[in-house]
C-alpha cells in the first residue's frame, strides 16, 4: 500500500507538499550517490574486474518496473543464437537466501526471488543470485562454460566492473517528477544516461529518450495449473477478467489487457508480493489473469481458472546490430 502511494506521488501528482518536504533529503541522497560513484572511479572502493569475459549490466535509474526482465530474456536468446554461452546473475531482490544460490526452474521464489526464477524458467540458462554480484560471476566462471555475463539490474552496483551498460526506461511513465529518492523515483540523476552504452525505451512514442524502442508482445494465455493448456488472446474480447499484478507498474499490465478487449477488474499488489491462496479468491467464474512474474509465486496453489500472460520483448534491428558488434569486439579482446 505504501509503495503504491509513493509511486502515485512521484509519477502522478509529481509536486505536492509531501514531495516538497522531502527535497532536502533528495539533495543529500543525490550528493551521496555522486560521491559514492566518484570513490569507485578513483579506486577508493574496491571493484572487481573479469577480463576473461564481457559483463553486461541491464538496469535503470528509477525505481519501479521498467521492463528489464523481458529484455534480459531477449538478449540471452540473441546472444545464444550467435553462438555465445551466456550466464545470468542477479541480486535476487526479496529472496531469503543467505549468501549465494543457484536458480533452477523448480527453485523456491521466496528463496531466490521471483525475477531470477522467471528468467531461469524461460531461458534454461545458468542463473546465480548473490548478495555480492562479483561472487555470482565467480561461481559462473568456476562451474559453467559461460563466456559472457548478463546482470539483472546492478547499474548502481559499482563493485562489479562492466563492459556494457544498458539502461531501460519506461516510455510511458518516464522519470516522474525527475527528483531523486525519497522525493522522487530516481536512483541516479537523468544525466547518468549520458554515460551508458545503450538506452532501451519500453513502449511509448519513439525517440522520446534517445534510445531504441522495445515493445512487449503477448502470444497467448497459459494455464497456471496445466502449462500445456493455452488460450488464444481472442478469448479476451469483451470478457470480464480478474487482472492480478504485483509488479512495479501494475497499470501497464491492466492497460495491456484492456487493449486486448478485456473488461478488467484490477487487483494491484506491491512489487515482489508473496501471494497466498486466499489473495486470489474472488467468488465468481471469471478468469484470473496474472503476469508471468506473479505466476512463478502462485503455481503451488494454482487452480483451473488461473492463467498468466507471458510476453516477449521485440527489439529493433539497429540496436541488435550495434549491440552484437560491441559484444563481438569485446569477446575478441578477451580471447
Amino acid at each position: 500500500m505504501l509503495q503504491r502511494w509513493l509511486l502515485h506521488q512521484w509519477f502522478e501528482k509529481r509536486f505536492t507538499l509531501f514531495v516538497f518536504c522531502l527535497l532536502p533529503f533528495s539533495i543529500l541522497f543525490q550528493y551521496i550517490v555522486g560521491l559514492r560513484r566518484l570513490l569507485y572511479r578513483k579506486k577508493f572502493y574496491k571493484s572487481y574486474n573479469f577480463p576473461q569475459l564481457p559483463v553486461i549490466i541491464i538496469g535503470n535509474i528509477s525505481v519501479g518496473g521498467s521492463g528489464k526482465t523481458p529484455l534480459i530474456i531477449a538478449l540471452y536468446f540473441l546472444l545464444k543464437n550467435q553462438g555465445y554461452r551466456p550466464g545470468i546473475i542477479s541480486r535476487g531482490y526479496g529472496g531469503s537466501y543467505h549468501h549465494l544460490e543457484w536458480v533452477m526452474s523448480d527453485s523456491d521464489p521466496l528463496v531466490v526471488g521471483d525475477e531470477p526464477l522467471l528468467i531461469a524458467t524461460r531461458t534454461g540458462a545458468p542463473v546465480v543470485v548473490a548478495k555480492k554480484r562479483y561472487q555470482a560471476v565467480e561461481a559462473l566462471l568456476k562451474d559453467t562454460h559461460c563466456n559472457i555475463v548478463l546482470s539483472d539490474d546492478g547499474l548502481q552496483h559499482y563493485a562489479l566492473e562492466r563492459n556494457i551498460e544498458i539502461a531501460v526506461v519506461d516510455g510511458r511513465r518516464g522519470f516522474g517528477n525527475h527528483l531523486s529518492l525519497p522525493a522522487g523515483p530516481l536512483r541516479e540523476p537523468v544525466s547518468r544516461l549520458k554515460l551508458v552504452d545503450f538506452i532501451i525505451q519500453n513502449g511509448g512514442e519513439p525517440g522520446v529518450y534517445s534510445g531504441s524502442v522495445m515493445n512487449l508482445l503477448a502470444i497467448n494465455l497459459i494455464n497456471l495449473k496445466n502449462p500445456a493448456q493455452s488460450l488464444n488472446l481472442n478469448c479476451l474480447n469483451n470478457a470480464i477478467v480478474h487482472a492480478v499484478a504485483g509488479i512495479g507498474n501494475p497499470a501497464r499490465f491492466f492497460d495491456y489487457l484492456r487493449g486486448l478487449g478485456a473488461r478488467v477488474i484490477p487487483h494491484s499488489f506491491s512489487d515482489h508480493y508473496n501471494y497466498s491462496a486466499k489473495d486470489l479468491v474472488f467468488h465468481d467464474d471469471n478468469l484470473i489473469i496474472m503476469t508471468e512474474k506473479d505466476a512463478v509465486k502462485c503455481r503451488c496453489f494454482a487452480t483451473d481458472d488461473m492463467w498468466f500472460l507471458p510476453v516477449e520483448a521485440r527489439l529493433d534491428q539497429e540496436f541488435e546490430s550495434k549491440f552484437l558488434e560491441k559484444v563481438t569486439a569485446l569477446s575478441e579482446a578477451t580471447t
